[in-house]
Order: structure tokens, then C-alpha cells, then sequence
């Protein structure tokens, strides 16, 4: 996945989840925040961060944040990137069959999943899960808790009740992580729900990413532990 004009600016503040103040060539300017999640211990004073920049007179903004440095590490907390990176590396590595046929944004049952593929193998719903929350190589998540997110897990075990396949892929938006595991500390419910899931048959992996300011692309797995 490649972004185009791309800006490194320092961050200032964030005023709310949708909006940032980052400082780019000395001047301040507002930018979009592609991820709604809390992202604390990424977005600080002072950060580095990437962004994407645009000319369009139909924007609010003429910057979209879309990566920031921790330390070394450049984490990539576009929330709309997970799922065209889990196309890309699936279809790539032919994880599901060289015969197999992606469609989006599936409705099934009280849900709308993120893929729905079927091939002679079988049919298969898949969740998608980018993760930003990383703490001494150990990814984690959610950051803060989802009732959607349990919702999803959830209707999943009923879909292997009626004979399709399941799988929840966590889009880890980073490299350098060893684990993976769910944040049962900020949300115990949805620690819970993936481990029912687990012993129901749900299939969980987590792959990590390789970032750099213009690029990003889902490349390993990494060990789950429930």
C-alpha cells in the first residue's frame, strides 16, 4: 500500500479524535487523524509523524496523519489501511487458494464482516483487526474497549454453527513485535470472547508490517497467545 505526497511534521496536540495540530516547515497546520482510537501512547508532544498531503478544495484539511515514530519505530495508524492490507498479503500469498473470491463488507446475520471468500475449500468469514498498541515488543489489542469488536467475535461462533469457516486477522501496523496478545486489562470481555472463539474452532492470526513513510505492507506472522 503506497501514500503519495508525504510530509514528516512534529506533533502538537490532538483537540479531539478526529483532528491534530502538527507543525510542518514552522508553521502550525491542521490535519486529519485517520484513526479514531485513542493512540496515547503514540501521538505525544513533540513526536515525529507522517502525513499525507492533498490539494483539493473539497477537504476540511490539506493533511491526513497517518504514521508516527516511537522511539525508532515508525507505527502506521491509518485505521483504514488493515483491511486492504490483509487483501494484499492474502491474495499474494494465496493464503485461502489460488481459486479464491474476495468480497467485501459481507453482511451475515447482525454483522456486516470485513471479507467473505470462498473457494472450493470452502466459504469463509474473516474479521480484520489493525493494531497500533504495542508495549516492549508485545502487541496488543484493542486500546480501548469495543463492544463492536465483542459483537464481531461473537457472530463469528454462530457462523461456524452453520457451517462456514472463521477467522479474525490482527493487522499488526508495525515491525519489531514478538507477541501478540488480546488487551484483556482495558477490555476483559473481548479477551474473553477470543478465547471462546478459539475453543469454538475461529481461526486467529496476527501478521505484522513493514512501514516506511510512503509505504506499508502486512509481511510476517507473529505468535498469538490467548
Amino acid at each position: 500500500m503506497i501514500y503519495e505526497n508525504i510530509r514528516e511534521g512534529i506533533f502538537l496536540s490532538r483537540p479531539n479524535r478526529f483532528i491534530a495540530h502538527v507543525e510542518v516547515d514552522g508553521k502550525e497546520e491542521i490535519c486529519h487523524v485517520k484513526n479514531t482510537g485513542r493512540c496515547k501512547e503514540i501521538l505525544k508532544e513533540g513526536t515525529r509523524v507522517i502525513l499525507q498531503e492533498f490539494d483539493s478544495p473539497k477537504r476540511k484539511t490539506k493533511f491526513d496523519l497517518i504514521s508516527a515514530y516511537k522511539g525508532s519505530e515508525l507505527i502506521n495508524i491509518d485505521s483504514q489501511a488493515p483491511n486492504k492490507l490483509f487483501a494484499e498479503w492474502a491474495k499474494k500469498t494465496v493464503f485461502f487458494g489460488k481459486d479464491a473470491v474476495f468480497k467485501a463488507e459481507k453482511k451475515y446475520g447482525n454483522s456486516r464482516f470485513d471479507f467473505y471468500i470462498e473457494s472450493e475449500a470452502g466459504k469463509k468469514f474473516v474479521e480484520v483487526k489493525g493494531v497500533t498498541l504495542e508495549n516492549d515488543g508485545v502487541a496488543a489489542f484493542p486500546d480501548a474497549p469495543t463492544d463492536r469488536g465483542v459483537k464481531h467475535i461473537n457472530e463469528l461462533c454462530k457462523a461456524i454453527d452453520n457451517g462456514f469457516e472463521a477467522y479474525v486477522f490482527f493487522v499488526i501496523q508495525m515491525k519489531n513485535i514478538n507477541k501478540f496478545i488480546p488487551n484483556c486489562k482495558t477490555h476483559p470481555e473481548f479477551g474473553d470472547a477470543l478465547k471462546t472463539a478459539e475453543k469454538k474452532g475461529v481461526k486467529i492470526f496476527a501478521v505484522d508490517c513493514i512501514v516506511s513513510p510512503g509505504m506499508v505492507m502486512a509481511d510476517n506472522f507473529v505468535e498469538v497467545c490467548i
